[in-house]
């Protein structure tokens, strides 16, 4: 097979603008929702996120190659590879931003540094899953319902991507509502450019012409110290330090739902690839994802990665192994070299948006899609926990821009909660619902499908792992900071001798009792319940 065919072109194309849209978010992200230096994001994270695309592409290049000679064909078509999106826009918001809170409540100095490192441990976590996760990808894919991990990963999209993202659209509406109508009509609408056009860079360039005659663009001024050759530098002391102080333990929550449906993503994008007559490694492919995700921590970048939906997509195109080598390569050049601040200064963030709002609904829709009928209801359920904490975020963000947290006399407190109460809402429930958030997805959609297909003891198990990881407070524990709701660990601070005096060790008993009494009932259930028609089965034994 050829180093390069006339298909990589096109193919390269496509992915390139893909990749471009999604890094454009994270300047926009890093410096504006995290408050990270420009330094630290052009000169540490853009160059770890480059190592993790120049390992990943030219590996699955390669891959790609080796298929080709082992059957005697030219037609291979390179698995896909990349930014994973949904667990970007996460970890930025479930972990570097509370985590910079909690460094900026407890007065530390360096609360941008902790920010970045506590991104860089929950990236090796991704890492360590993905990558280990390939030796047993099939045994977790059996053991957890599609329904309840889709679950998880739809709430992140329809919260963290679509609604998130829908505010710009309609602060912006000339830019924003013009590109999303074309998303509409490209990708839902099943309608493409002539002339070969990638439908991407239509929208981008309509997106940055609109945000350029309406003053949107340029943003700035292109930072000076940006502009310049930015080597990838080790990380690894930052991640030493990170674990050092106890920064993985906090957001397991989220690293663990995420590297799980990162994995299985995956895995099903091997088994698309296969059905388009690329049979691949299932062992190699996901042990080079997470050494992608690995090399991506060592060297700076919070972000993992992951392989892409679409190998049939691309496939059709024509391309096969070089447009993975020229998009490593690119990606890389355009991170390394300062490049990336200049494309952030000229092309806003709002010029892409509707993209990734069309992939927020995707992940909503896929859910559905994939998932049987009678299982919609735990996907429903599975995906409000998501939605109320992303709520709960942008309501306590409403109360500090208000002065709570920075004005005496108005600070995060229990007398928060008597007015939050007085008006009918129950906020104290989604600061709760904040903290294990993804564990909570996860469980209370396993337990509504178990409950579904009458698996009763099997929903009584996970109903007490809830009641454990409550009772460690890994979930739904919490407490009050001047300007914030925290997690709370006081067991795990009592351990290590840095516990606060007068603090309850189990601060979410009372959600342990609750999933605990959820077991109960389902162990009781064939006590007090009786089948719902003549026509329905009765209720298995427990």
């Amino acid at each position: 097979m050829k180093l390069f065919t006339r298909g990589d072109a096109d193919g390269f194309c496509a992915i390139a603008l893909d990749n471009i849209v999604q890094l454009l978010l994270v300047p926009a992200l890093c410096l504006h929702v995290v408050g990270l230096p420009p330094a630290l994001v052009y000169g540490r994270i853009l160059p770890g996120i480059a190592v993790s695309y120049l390992v990943g592409n030219l590996f699955y290049a390669w891959q790609a190659h080796r298929l080709a000679r082992k059957e005697n064909r030219t037609d291979v078509c390179a698995l896909p590879f990349g930014l994973n999106t949904p667990t970007f826009i996460a970890y930025v918001f479930l972990v570097m931003l509370p985590a910079k809170q909690i460094a900026i409540a407890r007065g530390a100095p360096n609360p941008d540094e902790i920010a970045w490192q506590a991104g860089l441990v929950a990236c090796v976590g991704s890492g360590c899953i993905e990558f280990f996760g390939a030796f047993i990808s099939e045994r977790i894919r059996s053991m957890t319902p599609r329904a309840a991990l889709l679950a998880a990963l739809s709430g992140a999209g329809m919260a963290f991507l679509t609604l998130n993202f829908l505010f710009s659209t309609f602060a912006h509406p000339f830019v924003g509502l013009v590109t999303l109508g074309l998303v509409l009509l490209f990708y839902f609408g099943r309608l493409k450019p002539r002339w070969g056009i990638p439908a991407a860079l239509v929208v981008l360039v309509v997106g940055t012409s609109l945000a350029w005659l309406t003053g949107l663009a340029p943003q700035g001024t292109v930072p000076a110290d940006s502009i310049s050759w930015h080597p990838p530098l080790p990380a690894v002391a930052a991640l030493w330090r990170a674990f050092g102080g106890g920064q993985l333990l906090p957001y397991l929550s989220v690293i663990v739902p995420m590297g799980l449906l990162n994995l299985l993503a995956s895995l099903q994008c091997i088994e698309s690839a296969a059905a388009a007559g690329d049979s691949y490694s299932t062992r190699s492919s996901l042990m080079a994802n997470g050494l992608g995700t690995f090399a991506a921590a060592c060297f700076g970048s919070p972000f993992p990665t992951s392989i892409y939906i679409g190998h049939p997509a691309w496939k059709r195109m024509g391309a096969r192994a070089g447009y993975s080598t020229l998009n490593g390569v690119f990606i890389t050049l355009l991170c390394v070299t300062g490049s990336m601040a200049y494309v952030a200064w000229a092309v806003p963030a709002d010029a892409g948006l509707a993209i990734i709002i069309w992939i927020g609904l995707i992940i909503c829709v896929q859910a559905f899609e994939v998932t049987p009928q009678r299982h919609w209801p735990a996907v429903v359920l599975g995906t409000m926990p998501v939605v109320l904490a992303w709520a709960t975020f942008f309501t306590k963000n409403a109360l500090r821009i208000a002065g709570y947290g920075s004005t005496p006399g108005l600070e995060f407190s229990p007398k928060l909660l008597e007015a939050f109460h007085t008006s009918g809402t129950f906020i104290d429930g989604g600061f709760a619902l904040e903290q294990g958030t993804f564990y909570c997805a996860l469980v209370l959609a396993t337990i509504t499908v178990l409950i579904i297909e009458r698996r009763l003891l099997a929903a009584a198990g996970w109903s007490m792992a809830a009641a454990v990881l409550s009772l460690l407070g890994l979930m739904h524990a919490w407490r009050f900071t001047s300007s914030d709701t925290v997690s709370a660990l006081p067991l795990l601070d009592h351990l290590t001798g840095t516990g606060r005096g007068g603090e309850s060790l189990f601060p979410a008993a009372a959600y342990a009792a609750g999933y605990a009494g959820i077991a109960v009932a389902l162990v009781l259930a064939r006590l007090f319940t009786e089948p719902d028609s003549p026509e329905d089965p009765p209720v298995p034994s427990p």
